[in-house]
């Protein structure tokens, strides 16, 4: 749980627009004597950690929505501070909206940081003194906050305009040549496929995201090598694939494998994009014992907090908020990774805080570093980037007037422990019974999928972009169907679920992928006889 990974190819990114969506808003209150604002500039900046791996064209849709939805979360937190200074309902309507926002991010796939933002800044905000009249003013700092993280988000697109899609072909390329080079069968070659058909969808979506441009379409072929070599590794030479990754650093011309890949096999991304995807309440019904959970879960964390006379309980809502993941299993090990980093980034906060009272100017660069520091190193374990987050946290609380630090230490590491224990205990009592079934649906879509591919094999001539389509789809519904596995294994407190049908139905589905790559065309030194015998198989 706290073994440290390799840092985000992108980490720098959102460190650096962090960085710069923060220090003009608080450099310019610092320079007007009003510091005390800058929880609400900061509502706004820190929506340029969101939305780092999308292209252009989608980012600016996702940006906007954050911002808003950081803009609304908050509007409502000091809408409820105005009307009422009840601890037991603010902490209360905390719940709720961190429930809401957890539910609405994991429905959209919003990606890092997720709810956790968004809650920390509501929930903060409930407990901020407030009069109606100041609401106006202060939405509007935030929303000025959120223009110009906006702003940082979407600059990078005039130097490289295609980043986030070469980025995304390039990992699924990488991935595709680490399973080819796998001697399978095994475990390590069955980690190495699931990583790799996960990152080949993760591209198709990039790119369908992304405009339709000549540069779009050749990297559309290059993730069409790459899901190749995914359904068929013996036949795939690994360095090729690593030389097209290379390639696509920078902005030099995107590499064409117009030897094997037409621009007929590409029919079927056509085919997707006029599909669209489900309703966003058909995507939040199956998401509803996840947000009972941190309902209740934060609910309980602040009475607890509260109850042991802590002055800040929204920092145990936020430590409960934090902690659930897709299965209780993974949200033990976060539970455990945030425990660790706030009782290390508590003993950095005390290191830090005879520097931050030496001056405001100290006390804002001092947060800007741990800002960057945050981002950095996140990547490399939730606990690692805790560190840096929690010594933030406090400091932040020093912009309206000096603290005293060990008051704040023995609070955060009280409310710490309550709403890790608190959040925790909430994860256990409500279980999560939909698991098993959306195993059953994606069992059940992934072997229709398979069937569907087996049958335009049959066929002597299917129409026109038919197979690529079905394999497509059928790619698609291996990876959901291997991300709701591990998500349902997670579980407890459920009926038996059903392994041997999952391993078999992945088994085919592989199989049939490499069966319609055969029968394609797209290589040259096997037969469709092959394709018909793994059919069959």
């Amino acid at each position: 749980m706290l073994r440290l990974g390799r840092p985000s190819d992108i980490w720098f990114k959102p460190a650096l627009s962090v960085i710069a969506a923060v220090a003009p808003p608080n450099l310019i209150l610092l320079a007007l004597g009003r510091l005390d604002l800058a929880m609400y500039t900061m509502a706004g900046s820190l929506c340029a950690l969101y939305a780092h791996n999308r292209p252009y064209a989608a980012r600016a849709r996702v940006l906007a929505w954050v911002v808003l939805g950081m803009t609304a979360g908050l509007a409502l937190a000091l809408l409820a501070a105005a009307l009422t200074t009840d601890a037991v309902a603010l902490v209360t309507v905390g719940a709720l909206l961190a429930a809401a926002q957890k539910a609405l991010c994991d429905a959209t796939r919003l990606g890092p940081p997720a709810n956790v933002v968004l809650t920390f800044i509501s929930s903060a905000a409930l407990f901020t003194p407030q009069t109606l009249g100041q609401i106006p003013g202060h939405l509007g700092l935030a929303l000025a906050a959120g223009a110009w993280a906006w702003l940082i988000g979407m600059a990078p697109g005039l130097l490289r305009p295609h980043g986030p899609e070469r980025r995304a072909t390039a990992h699924a390329l990488n991935t595709a040549a680490a399973h080819a080079a796998t001697d399978g069968p095994g475990d390590g070659h069955t980690r190495t496929r699931a990583a790799a058909a996960a990152a080949v969808h993760a591209a198709w979506q990039t790119l369908l995201a992304a405009r339709a441009t000549e540069t779009r379409r050749a990297l559309e072929r290059l993730v069409v090598r790459a899901e190749i070599a995914l359904a068929a590794p013996a036949d795939t030479d690994p360095e090729r694939l690593r030389d097209w990754a290379r390639d696509l650093r920078g902005t030099g011309p995107v590499p064409h494998p117009g030897d094997l890949v037409d621009d007929d096999e590409l029919l079927g991304v056509d085919a997707e994009l006029a599909t669209g995807r489900p309703p966003l309440w058909l995507r939040l019904g199956p998401l509803a014992p996840i947000a009972a959970r941190t309902a209740l879960g934060c609910a309980l964390a602040g009475y607890a907090s509260l109850a042991v006379g802590v002055g800040r309980p929204y920092w145990a809502l936020v430590t409960a908020a934090s902690l659930y993941q897709a299965n209780i299993t993974l949200t033990w090990s976060r539970g455990v990774q945030r425990v660790v980093g706030n009782l290390v980034g508590v003993l950095a906060f005390a290191a830090l805080v005879p520097l931050a009272h030496l001056t405001q100017a100290a006390l804002v660069l001092i947060c800007l570093a741990l800002n960057f520091g945050a981002e950095a190193l996140i990547s490399r374990n939730y606990w690692l980037g805790s560190v840096c987050v929690t010594p933030m946290a406090l400091l932040i609380t020093e912009f309206a007037q000096v603290q005293d630090p060990g008051r704040l230490i023995t609070e955060r590491l009280m409310d710490t422990l309550v709403g890790a224990v608190v959040g925790f205990v909430a994860a256990v009592a409500v279980t999560n019974r939909r698991a098993g079934d959306r195993l059953g649906h994606a069992l059940t879509a992934a072997e229709r999928a398979r069937e569907q591919a087996a049958r335009l094999l049959a066929e002597p001539r299917p129409g026109p972009g038919a197979l690529e389509s079905a394999r497509r789809g059928l790619a698609a519904a291996l990876v959901d169907l291997r991300a709701t596995a591990d998500a349902a294994s997670g579980e407890w407190w459920q009926r038996a679920l059903p392994e041997e049908r999952v391993v078999a139905a992945e088994q085919s589905g592989h199989r049939t992928l490499a069966a319609t790559v055969r029968r394609q065309g797209l290589l040259l030194d096997r037969d469709a006889s092959t394709g018909a015998e793994d059919v069959r198989r």
